[in-house]
C-alpha cells in the first residue's frame, strides 16, 4: 500500500506533535515536494545540526513506503504520490531518510558513514504527529535536529509559519 511501511518500528526514539494551519492535502503535497527537492541538494551540516563535524556536508535521500519496501522519491514517485494525495489525503505517510555525510578536504569529498531514519507522519485536522526512528549509523544528525530541520524547510515554503511544534516526547 502506497505510503505505508508494514514493518514500521513501534519503539521510535522521538515523537513530535505539531499544530498546522493548512489542510492535510496541502501539507502532504508540501512534504513530498520538499523531500523530492532535498534529494538533489547538499548543505553544510553545521546549518542543520548542532554540534556538527567541521567541514562536513550532508545530502539526503528520501524514499516513500510501499508495503515492505521504500521507493526512491524521484519525479515519477513524486507525481504518483501527489496525484494520490489530491484524490484523498493519506491518514499517515512513511518515509525512509538516508543522510549521507562528506568531509570536504582539499576540494575533494571524503564520504563518511551515513544514517538511516524512518519517519512516520500522522495527519489529523489542524494537527500533525511525526515519529522518528534511527535505524543505523553514527547519528551526526540527531532525532531532535531532523524534525527541527523539516519544520524549518516546510515553513520556508509559505509566507508565514504553517506548522508549529507544540510538544515533543
Amino acid at each position: 500500500m502506497l505510503g505505508v511501511y508494514s514493518d514500521f518500528p513501534t519503539d521510535v526514539q522521538k515523537i513530535v506533535y505539531f499544530e498546522t494551519s493548512i489542510s492535510e492535502t496541502r501539507l502532504q503535497k508540501t512534504l513530498v515536494e520538499v523531500f523530492y527537492r532535498l534529494n538533489s541538494e547538499e548543505s553544510a551540516l553545521k546549518e542543520i545540526a548542532y554540534p556538527s563535524l567541521p567541514q562536513c556536508m550532508i545530502g539526503f535521500e528520501f524514499g516513500i513506503a510501499e508495503g515492505k519496501d521504500f521507493n526512491y522519491l524521484d519525479t515519477h514517485e513524486k507525481d504518483r504520490l501527489v496525484a494520490a494525495t489530491q484524490k484523498k489525503p493519506f491518514p499517515s505517510l512513511d518515509f525512509l531518510c538516508i543522510t549521507r555525510y562528506y568531509r570536504v578536504q582539499d576540494q575533494k569529498k571524503r564520504p563518511l558513514k551515513f544514517d538511516h531514519y524512518m519517519l512516520r507522519f500522522r495527519f489529523a485536522k489542524k494537527a500533525l504527529q511525526m515519529q522518528v526512528f534511527h535505524e543505523k549509523g553514527p547519528m551526526h544528525l540527531s532525532t531532535k535536529d531532523l524534525p527541527l530541520f523539516i519544520t524549518k524547510i516546510v515553513n520556508s515554503e509559505f509566507p508565514k509559519r504553517v506548522i508549529k511544534i507544540v510538544r515533543e516526547s
